[in-house]
């Protein structure tokens, strides 16, 4: 990977499973409604096919959004962008606007903390993304380096 390249940085394993999971647990409570209204009333016992059938394609499409197009990360030539972390303070900004890159363990919780010229700032908890704690950092610097105009000795 050349530092001009974009990299986007995904969900780690742990937490797709959690939405998974939370939709899961959503779809369970629709179909259970759904079952108990077909059952009270006379609607027809094959809306509930239809819902299991829709349920479970959307299922499908989240996990397959999830893994594959859905990032917590994105670096570029430009700048940054972080996506799907609440809470990460700045979602997006330009690598001419960094001050210095940190590492933070905020409630116990390992993150990288890029740290504005406005004293604004993003943190990234490394345990949020699908890759190497060593590796994330290498490469956010050497973006970070490229972006600001620094060349490697």
């Amino acid at each position: 990977m050349t530092p001009t390249d974009a990299s986007d940085y995904r969900l780690s394993r742990p937490l797709v499973a959690r939405f998974v999971g939370a939709y899961l647990v959503a779809f369970a409570l629709v179909v259970f409604v759904a079952t108990a209204v077909v059952a009270v009333t006379e609607v027809a016992p094959d809306v509930l096919v239809v819902l299991l059938v829709a349920g479970l394609l959307g299922l499908a499409g989240v996990s397959a959004w999830l893994r594959g197009k859905a990032y917590v990360v994105r670096l570029d030539q430009d700048g940054y962008e972080v996506g799907m972390i609440r809470g990460a303070g700045v979602k997006w900004a330009q690598w001419s606007e960094v001050e210095d890159v940190v590492t933070a363990s905020p409630r116990d919780i390992p993150c990288v903390v890029l740290r504005l010229h406005d004293g604004r700032t993003t943190t990234i908890p490394v345990e949020a993304l699908e890759v190497d704690r060593e590796q994330f950092v290498h490469e956010l610097r050497a973006h970070l380096d490229r972006g600001q105009g620094l060349r490697p000795l």
